[in-house]
């Protein structure tokens, strides 16, 4: 073979192996890790905490009224949390409704609607008489011991928790789908994480603070999206812990249209960039100076690529390239790597997914797993400028009930 073909064929391997190796072994790492994972006891809690469950949304008429109706329902004492809604641009008829609930409606109107005015604004309403702000998106049912469970890691004096978000919904291929990426992600950058004995990544919703705290966290917070990296970087750049209670669990309702599921990757994608591109330098310092693994560790998480195009990269290059290796006989070393970042890619995945998602629906569902790759890819070629704009996604009724 031509020495100069053989060079280059070599190099594109070792420039694949870096790009695709790294982020399988970063995955590999915490999922394995995942498996260890034991939700701490908390004993029941002698004292009962003031809770605001802080619910905004924007346009959301079709799903709250289920919602705000539901969140009253908790086994908690009645007068020690309450529901505040924070409504933005709703129906006159939906807000009529709110208000003739036990609860509390807040409305807003902004030239710019994002989460973090919403919040922000309704924390400058609301009398300073909470001990914990929960933050729920709009769809979010809570499960039944929810709250207790929140109130029973504040009374071991927590800061920071992010719940269990989990489907609510997989009535279509995309949820499906959908519904195991969010299990994925529960599995190694929540379960892993905590286990290695970092702080538990907070995904905007399902996640509650210390009143106090997260007012005057949340006061220079200008995001337009991804307003949970923000508070998630300043947190650990302070050396605040952030724990995960796999218990207490939030259904979530799970994207069904293509459009959907593109916009909020989009916003996604977008806000992960620029928050690596902000706090890389800064995190990097801190971990040199300050030995601060946790900041470091979440400025490399916005790096990592989307889970689906890892795994679709990986199996498209890693089986491309060692046949070329065997076809031209080159060094076995070459398609030994690549068989074994294959496999890790494979074990990370298999870790990750719960047992119960081992079932014919799932099955069917990987059917459409090309489509979300394109998808996906599509999000990511299309980030630019995403998060100068309020990208809202938009939910629906039909799915938005109990199991």
């Amino acid at each position: 073979m031509n020495p100069a073909f053989l060079l280059i064929f070599h190099i594109i391997q070792i420039f694949l192996f870096l790009i695709l190796g790294l982020p399988v072994l970063y995955i590999f790492i915490f999922a394995l890790a995942g498996l260890f994972y034991r939700q701490p006891r908390y004993l029941k809690a002698e004292k009962y905490y003031r809770i605001a469950v802080m619910i905004p949304g924007y346009k959301e008429d079709f799903v709250i009224r289920e919602v705000a109706a539901d969140a009253l329902l908790q086994d908690y004492p009645k007068d020690c949390f309450d529901v505040v809604i924070i409504a933005d641009s709703f129906q006159p008829e939906t807000v009529d409704y709110l208000k003739s609930l036990p609860i509390k409606v807040i409305e807003v109107k902004f030239d710019k609607s994002t989460k973090a005015k919403a919040l922000n604004r309704a924390m400058e309403l609301l009398p300073e008489k909470y001990d914990i702000a929960v933050v729920l998106d709009a769809d979010n049912l809570m499960a039944p011991g929810f709250l207790s469970k929140i109130n029973a890691v504040f009374n071991r004096g927590c800061i920071a928790v992010q719940g269990h978000r989990k489907a609510k919904n997989v009535d279509t291929p995309l949820a499906v789908l959908d519904a195991v990426s969010e299990e994925i992600n529960n599995h190694i950058f929540r379960k892993g994480h905590r286990v290695t004995g970092l702080s538990s990544a907070i995904i905007g919703s399902g996640m509650a603070f210390q009143y106090s705290y997260f007012k005057d966290l949340m006061l220079n917070v200008t995001a337009i999206g991804g307003f949970d990296k923000d508070i998630e970087l300043r947190m650990l750049r302070e050396g605040k812990n952030i724990l995960y209670l796999n218990d207490a669990v939030v259904l979530d309702e799970k994207v069904q249209q293509a459009e959907v599921f593109s916009n909020q990757r989009r916003r996604w994608l977008s806000a992960q960039l620029v928050y690596f591109r902000r706090d890389f330098f800064s995190a990097l310092g801190a971990l040199i100076t300050k030995g601060n693994i946790d900041y470091f560790d979440k400025a490399i998480q916005f790096i990592q690529p989307p889970r689906i195009l890892l795994l679709g990269a990986v199996l498209f290059f890693g089986c491309l390239f060692t046949g070329l290796n065997l076809l031209f006989l080159t060094a076995d070393s070459y398609a030994v790597t690549w068989m074994v970042i294959i496999l890790m890619c494979l074990l990370a995945f298999l870790f990750s997914v719960p047992g119960y998602f081992y079932n014919m629906t799932t099955l069917k569902a990987l059917l459409s797993l090309p489509k979300g790759m394109f998808l996906m890819l599509g999000s990511l070629l299309k980030i630019k400028g995403a998060n100068k704009q309020f990208i809202h996604t938009q939910h629906s009724a039909k799915a938005s009930s109990k199991p």
